[in-house]
């Protein structure tokens, strides 16, 4: 931090206690201002980790408030909306041994993720590895996978 963000949180926090008891977000606030940029990452992660955020931002189907209600019969929608269906996941069901390491660096090709978490994830299959995919790209996706030795599907 520079000099001059250190006195203005000096001075944040001498008219903070001066003038009135701080309310919570006021402590939340001059709390995440005193965290190092290390944790500032970690408590960002968490915080979207809490928050139900997927890596880019946008919210996760998650059940709770504002998630997805049933309000009566809706047997003729469900079919309509299956047959419309644009958006895929792509989940592995097993993997052959031998191909692991090349299975991992496909995953890592297409997930933007790094060595040890595409590792943790091939290793836990069955799993969804990538989510929300068109039809014609999670095609050529599984037809790289089952080259390599892994079983793949398309939901």
């Amino acid at each position: 931090m520079s000099r001059n963000s250190t006195r203005f949180i000096k001075l944040i926090r001498t008219l903070s206690t001066e003038a009135s008891p701080i309310s919570k977000p006021e402590r939340i606030a001059n709390e995440l201002l005193t965290l190092n940029r290390f944790e500032r990452h970690d408590f960002t992660i968490l915080w979207r980790l809490k928050m139900g955020l997927d890596r880019y931002g946008s919210p996760v189907a998650a059940p709770g408030p504002l998630g997805p209600t049933s309000s009566g019969p809706t047997s003729g929608t469900t079919t309509a909306a299956a047959e419309e269906k644009t958006a895929f996941d792509i989940k592995l069901e097993k993997y052959d041994a031998a191909a692991k390491i090349k299975i991992i660096k496909e995953v890592r090709s297409f997930t933007d993720l790094g060595l040890k978490d595409a590792k943790d994830l091939v290793e836990k299959a069955p799993c969804v590895l990538k989510k929300g995919v068109t039809k014609e790209e999670g095609g050529s996706i599984i037809d790289k996978l089952k080259e390599l030795g892994a079983t793949v599907v398309l939901e």
